[in-house]
């Protein structure tokens, strides 16, 4: 066996663990950790032994076992060497046992190795995740231990009687404590070594303070249970023992795995403490361990299961987290795709304010040259002038703010105006490909609640699918005065609790095997299309609480609609 100084996991293990503590194990001096444990382990030897059978420490409560079986699982089986160091001198200074040297060294020979083949059979050939974040994880730590302890219990037992200590007779006397023992040692205390090794680093004093309220409560439920037990005799004591339940179960429902690791232990260190202080004796103390073992068992699974669930929404979370940011860089790309589209379009549209504007500018300094300077048709000029920069100016400021990247931008929004700025930047490709766009409204429009780029890029594209149609279908018509038929007609009604807006043209319709799965990503008709357009649109709409809907498909009558709530959508 390899000498301790040499032994312990390498910093590549503790990041394939892939946790905080597992940090702190690779960088502490492996020989402290070493000599921390066996230190602990001897200790909790010294609090827990109680019981002998001739000359044999056969107490049922093995914490030592616990917390270096921990180490073992978490480090690696070659710290199995602190469990034998400890066994030896546990058996000399603290049991003071009378056992011969080879018998002492046998037995923590067997119980060393027992548990170091365990421990490799769980890291290696199990894949067991030291970090108990799943149901499996737990179940492989208590069969794996219960195994474990039947195998060395028996072992030890055996070497015993070889050595005449005990007989055959002897042994259901002796090997139930010993193995009851190290099954509830493991069991209590390997899991709130675990846990306490791997949250080490996220307590904080003010996490403590926290938490001190729900600790003293625990405190006092595990006290009242006892104070119930407390007055009975053994057997009229076991009808009381469900109420330690409640404790454990509050707690693991409360913290998750946490929780009941830590109710557990005090539901433990309460239990012994009674026990000894009335000196039961160890078939009495065997009896109530067995069934702290299933409630061990039981609130260990609960508090795994909400430990997992807790996981499970956390990662649906940040899962949503992360698809929430693609669609805004989606929708975002899909807005300069619009653009794109729409550049000649508003080039046209700048292009004239800008040529008003320079003739306005030259006629005004043809007036001021003259030698009489006519002040009102300057002034009107002027006027005229900055009118043209304004509209101009708008015109880049609303391409401007449509493109803009970022998070939504939520706020109540002006329902008419928000449907007449997004009309703007379509108005000029629509009459240069000869459509008329309607803009029917009533008189008053209830205020929106959404963020206004998003709504207005819902309605672009709606608008824009509608004249690409009309335009695509008046190519085949001969004579180019028949294309000003096109028409794209926007409404918007209030409908009790909601506003409904509806984009309705006259073109050659849509396809009933296309209108199916119109709103899917990658679905397009037209033969340079991405198919996003539409899904995006229905995604943005049902983030407003919304919904997005093919109204009609008939050729001349092509209609969608979506609906926006007049209440914020929850979020």
């Amino acid at each position: 066996m390899s000498n301790i100084g040499e032994i312990g996991p390498s910093r590549a293990q503790a990041i394939t663990y892939g946790v905080p503590g597992a940090a702190l194990i690779a960088s502490a001096p492996r020989l402290l950790l070493g000599a921390a444990f066996l230190a602990a382990y001897v200790l909790l030897e010294w609090l827990s032994f109680i019981h002998e059978y001739k000359g044999v420490p056969v107490t049922p409560w093995n914490p030592g076992l616990g917390a270096v079986f921990a180490l073992m699982l978490f480090a690696g089986a070659r710290y199995g060497i602190v469990l034998f160091v400890g066994v030896v001198i546990a058996e000399i200074a603290v049991l003071r046992s009378s056992l011969s040297w080879p018998i002492i060294i046998g037995i923590a020979g067997i119980i060393a190795v027992g548990y170091a083949v365990m421990t490799v059979m769980a890291r290696r050939v199990l894949a067991f995740d030291a970090g108990l974040r799943s149901l499996r994880d737990v179940l492989l730590l208590l069969i794996g231990g219960g195994l474990g302890a039947t195998v060395v219990a028996v072992f030890v037992s055996l070497l015993l009687v070889a050595d005449a200590q005990l007989d055959i007779g002897d042994l259901p006397f002796a090997a139930l404590p010993l193995l009851v023992g190290d099954v509830i040692g493991i069991a209590v205390v390997t899991p709130l070594t675990l846990r306490l090794v791997l949250r080490t680093p996220h307590l904080s004093l003010r996490a403590l303070r926290a938490l001190a309220p729900e600790i003293v409560f625990y405190v006092a439920l595990v006290t009242l249970s006892l104070w119930l037990i407390l007055g009975t005799e053994s057997a009229a004591g076991f009808k009381y023992f469900y109420l330690f339940f409640l404790p454990v179960v509050v707690a693991a429902v409360r913290h998750g795995l946490d929780g009941a690791c830590l109710g557990l232990a005090l539901t433990q260190l309460g239990l012994v403490g009674l026990l000894r202080h009335h000196g039961y004796d160890a078939n009495v103390f065997t009896e109530f361990q067995v069934l702290m073992l299933i409630l061990t068992a039981t609130g260990l699974t609960v508090g795994v299961v909400v430990t997992e669930r807790r996981q499970a929404a956390r990662a649906m979370r940040e899962v949503e987290a992360r698809l929430r940011a693609r669609e805004i860089e989606a929708a975002q790309a899909a807005r300069f795709t619009l653009v794109s589209g729409m550049a000649s379009a508003l080039a046209h549209e700048i292009n004239q304010p800008m040529t008003a504007a320079r003739a306005l500018t030259r006629a005004i300094q043809e007036l001021l040259r003259a030698p009489r300077i006519d002040h009102a048709r300057t002034d009107s000029n002027l006027i005229n002038l900055v009118a043209q920069i304004d509209h101009a100016a708008g015109v880049v400021r609303r391409m401007r703010d449509f493109l803009r990247r970022g998070h939504p931008h939520v706020s109540t929004i002006d329902a008419r105006s928000m449907l007449e700025d997004a009309l703007i930047l379509v108005r000029a490709e629509a009459s240069a490909k000869m459509i008329e766009i309607v803009l029917d409204l009533p008189p008053e429009l209830p205020p929106l609640y959404g963020d206004r780029v998003q709504l207005q890029q819902v309605i672009l594209n709606l608008v824009r699918n509608a004249m690409e149609a009309l335009a695509g279908h008046a190519d085949g018509v001969e004579d180019a005065r028949k294309r000003a038929y096109g028409i794209v007609r926007i409404t918007a009604r209030r409908l009790e609790d909601l506003v409904e807006v509806r984009i309705a043209d006259n073109g050659p319709g849509i396809e009933p095997t296309l209108a199916a799965c119109l709103f899917e990503p990658l679905t397009t008709s037209k033969p340079d299309g991405l198919g996003l357009g539409l899904a995006i649109c229905a995604s943005i709409v049902q983030l407003h609480g919304g919904r997005l809907w093919l109204h009609s498909g008939e050729p001349g009558a092509t209609e969608f609609r979506f609906s926006l709530p007049l209440q914020p959508a929850p979020r």
